[in-house]
This record gives C-alpha cells, structure tokens and sequence, in this order.
C-alpha cells in the first residue's frame, strides 16, 4: 500500500512539473512580427500599430516650433522651398505662360483675405479646407480669441467675419501689401477637388445653397447632357466635367458668376505666376503644413489651427476612380486640358490612371 501511495504522489509531481514547463514553453516563444495576440475580446497590438492608434488620435495640430525636432523643421522647409521653386519653373515655361501670366484682376483680388495687424494676406481656394484658416484670420483680427469660438455661419458672411478683401483698398495700397506681406494659399489634388465642389454643391448642399441644384444645374444639363432632360435625378458627374472641360465655358461662367470659384483652377483664382507667394500648403500634408505657416507667418503664439479629421486630407485614388469611370476619356482628357496648370505648377501627377 505504501508502495501505491509513492507511485501515485511520483506521477502527481511529474504532472506538476509539465504544466509548469508548458506555461513557460508558451510564454517565452516569440510572435510572430505583424499579428496580434487575442485574450478573451482584448487584442495586443503590434508596437507599430500602436504608435499609428496613437497619431490618429493625437491630430490636433501644436503649433509651437518646440514640438517638431530641427531635422523635422529643415525638412519641411526643403519641401517648400521646392515646390515654391517649381512654381516659378512653370511659370516660366512657355505652354503655361498663355493661362498664367495675366494682369491681377478685380476677380483674384476678391479672393484674398488680409490681416493688416499681423501682415497676412490669404488667397481663398474652396474646397481645400478654407473654413480653416479663414477662422485663423478671425481669430488674428481680434473678433474671437479662439478657432473653436467661432460658429460657421460667421466665417462665411462677409460683413460679419470682418476680414477685408485686398480688392477693397487702392492700388498704392493693393501694391504695397503685395509685395510686403506674407502671403499663402492652399491647393490639392485638382480632379478630388473637382468631386469634392460637385458632392458639397449639387449632391448634399450641407449649407443650403438651392441656386446650386435649381438655377445653375439645369443650365449645365440643357447644355450637355445628350438627351437634355433636367428631370432624370439631377445634375450627374459627367456633365459637370463635359462643362468644365469645355473651351468654351467662359460663356455659362459669365452667367453663373462668383458661383464658379469652387471648381476653377488655382491660376484663375490666386494668380500664383504673378503674385509671389511665401508659401503653397498641400491638403495632402496639412498636418505639417498648417504648423509651418503658422511659424512662418509669425503667428505660431498667438493661434493655432483647428483639429483636422482623421484621414480627411489623404489623397482617396479608388474614389477618383470611381466618381471618373462614366465619365469618357474624351471628356478627362479636355478636363485635363483645362487644369493641366494646377497640375504642373504644384507637382500633381497627371492622372494617367483615368486615360
């Protein structure tokens, strides 16, 4: 019987021993790079994901130069000044020059914005998140002390948000801030910008804007549309691009008026080969782009920029080629045409995709 009982606590002390090295075995085996582990509904991330959960949520934008390190800031100067040296590339070359180089009209000084307090002037290209940094000038000019006090309705009613128009000075004076001020504007890639004027004007017209849908869209439609009917679910994507690309489209733009600064090029709108700007943001590179100009502007302490969304400013291949796949490559390639500046002067590929 003793025998037994010495069998019994032997093996007992074995299996002991096993479940022990078995825990010990799994802990330390290494796993594998790029999966996560799952304990129960809880999920351990790979460090790498970690650190992207991490910038995700951390996009408000902290406009002191102490938070990027000097190699960050002699970067991002590199790649201003590059594409600032672009610009005046282009602007020289002969097949840009004709739609260019032109005297600064009534219709471009309209579009820039002046801070007179901090030397700021800011020319307005919709669709690229001007909202933005119309709220910066407010802020500037002193109506506000903050971005986030400001409501929308305000940034966009010309007699309340007390931001003046270059076009409302004198020459002398138009001149002087010209070439003295700091000046900036902000561009994207020129077809998403396109789609994004389209779905905010034509398709939800979140800002109740109906002369869009109801006074500009049939015109469009009458005019380009095979089977001319204004009835069949409104204004589709590919007759807003057979009017964009249209040589002769300057004659519906006449009538539609200052409607049509939200799909015109950059070069209509800011006139960036006879202004010299100080600096040229990207949508794309907001996130460094907004501190810069802030820095460089010599505002940095007094504001900052609002939030930006996550993923908003990335460049969205799949939806371009989506919004584009009924349109022909007859009428891509006379859009393209039409804005081929904007893609040259501020370093956009040529969309060869949608050829």
């Amino acid at each position: 019987m003793h025998h037994h009982w010495l069998m019994l606590v032997a093996c007992l002390w074995v299996l002991f021993i096993l479940m022990v090295a078995s825990k010990f075995i799994t802990l330390t085996v290494k796993q594998p790079e790029g999966y996560g582990t799952k304990q129960g509904l809880q999920t351990i991330l790979p460090e790498i994901e970690k650190t992207t959960v991490t910038e995700v949520r951390n996009l408000q934008i902290d406009s002191q130069p102490t938070a990027r390190s000097p190699k960050d800031w002699n970067r991002t100067n590199l790649i201003h000044k590059e594409r600032l040296d672009l610009l005046r590339s282009v602007c020289r070359n002969e097949s840009i020059h004709n739609q260019s180089h032109s005297v600064i009209s009534k219709f471009v000084l309209d579009r820039i914005f002046v801070s007179d307090k901090h030397k700021i002037l800011f020319c307005q290209t919709p669709k690229v998140g001007n909202t933005q940094w119309k709220k910066v000038l407010i802020v500037l000019n002193g109506a506000y002390s903050s971005v986030e006090e400001i409501p929308d309705i305000v940034v966009h009613d010309h007699e309340k948000n007390g931001l003046p128009r270059l076009s409302s000075y004198s020459a002398p004076d138009i001149q002087e801030r010209l070439n003295s001020y700091f000046k900036f504007f902000i561009v994207r890639d020129p077809f998403e910008r396109l789609i994004s004027a389209f779905k905010d004007k034509f398709v939800h017209n979140p800002r109740f804007e109906p002369w869009y849908k109801h006074e500009i869209a049939p015109v469009i439609i009458r005019k380009y549309r095979k089977d001319r009917r204004v009835s069949r679910g409104g204004m589709q994507f590919q007759d807003f691009v057979r009017y964009l690309g249209d040589p002769n489209h300057r004659f519906l733009d006449l009538q539609f008026g200052d409607h049509i600064i939200h799909w015109v090029t950059y070069v209509e709108l800011c006139a960036p080969c006879n202004i010299n700007y100080s600096v040229i943001g990207h949508h794309e590179t907001l996130e460094e782009d907004a501190p810069y100009i802030l820095k460089e502007a010599g505002i940095d302490k007094l504001v900052s920029f609002p939030a930006i969304p996550p993923g908003i400013t990335h460049y969205n291949k799949s939806k371009v080629q989506n919004y584009f796949s009924k349109v022909s490559k007859r009428d891509i390639k006379r859009l393209y045409a039409r804005f081929e500046g904007d893609f040259k002067l501020f370093g956009y590929k040529e969309p060869i995709f949608l050829f």
